[in-house]
């Protein structure tokens, strides 16, 4: 195992902050794939291309804009009311009740709040089945950013902070993404990768890393053990609280 070269604890944190997808619900639930078919059959219907080419073009447009969305609204003028509302029609029967997770996250001290590039709708279905909805002040979803700037844009980050008033150095931020966690430490905050590379995605593959990036705190592949840990730990020794033994700061092997 290795460990990260910068170590941090969680006594200073006041905000909690959760990316959704592949975070808060299991990788193994498997939405994304779901939502990737509809993105593909959208494009495919909307523009006349064959589904290949469609799937050719949403992976392409993910990469350059950060969303496949931003660049259908960049590019093609696509109304993101129309698209969110197709992709996000999806069978949300694999997620399933998470009460290790809601009292978790009961236990954090301080603020909760979903920041997501999906949609408030989808974030309150998922979070709903999670039973976790409740647990939440606020949801920072993609119409708050305007469609267009997304995680992991600096303006992203920044108008979700001026927003909902977060200040990002009493701050920590759960995400499956490296790529959001960057930009998350350059401001200041704690982060905290969601380890999915197990489950084989592509999004996920190019972080076989022989050291965990100064820019990742810690990392963990399950979450609600992850938070249990914390609140133990904080409830111990407030404003004190170290990473959680065996899962932070070193989870590669």
């Amino acid at each position: 195992m290795t460990e990260a070269t910068t170590a941090r604890g969680f006594g200073h944190v006041e905000t909690w902050v959760f990316d959704l997808d592949n975070t808060l619900y299991p990788v193994e639930c498997d939405l994304f794939s779901q939502i990737e078919r509809r993105m593909g059959a959208f494009i495919a219907e909307n523009f006349d291309l064959s589904l290949e080419d469609a799937h050719a073009l949403r992976q392409r447009y993910y990469f350059e804009h950060g969303t496949t969305l931003a660049g259908l609204i960049r590019l093609h003028g696509v109304s993101p009311h129309a698209f969110l509302d197709y992709v996000h029609d999806i069978d949300l029967a694999p997620v399933q009740p998470a009460p290790e997770l809601a009292a978790a996250i009961d236990a954090l001290p301080g603020r909760k709040v979903v920041f997501t590039n999906g949609s408030r709708g989808h974030a309150e279905a998922v979070a709903t089945k999670l039973g976790v909805l409740d647990r939440f002040e606020d949801i920072f979803d993609i119409h708050a950013l305007d469609y267009v700037n997304p995680k992991p844009s600096q303006e992203a980050f920044n108008r979700f902070t001026a927003m909902l008033g977060i200040e990002a150095a009493r701050a920590a931020i759960f995400d499956d993404l490296p790529h959001n966690l960057e930009t998350a430490h350059a401001i200041g905050m704690t982060t905290i990768w969601i380890d999915c590379r197990a489950a084989g995605r592509p999004e996920h593959q190019g972080t076989d890393w022989a050291t965990l990036p100064t820019h990742i705190h810690h990392c963990t592949e399950a979450l609600a053990p992850f938070l249990t840990a914390i609140g133990t730990a904080l409830a111990e020794e407030p404003g004190r609280a170290e990473a959680p033994t065996g899962q932070a700061q070193f989870c590669l092997t």
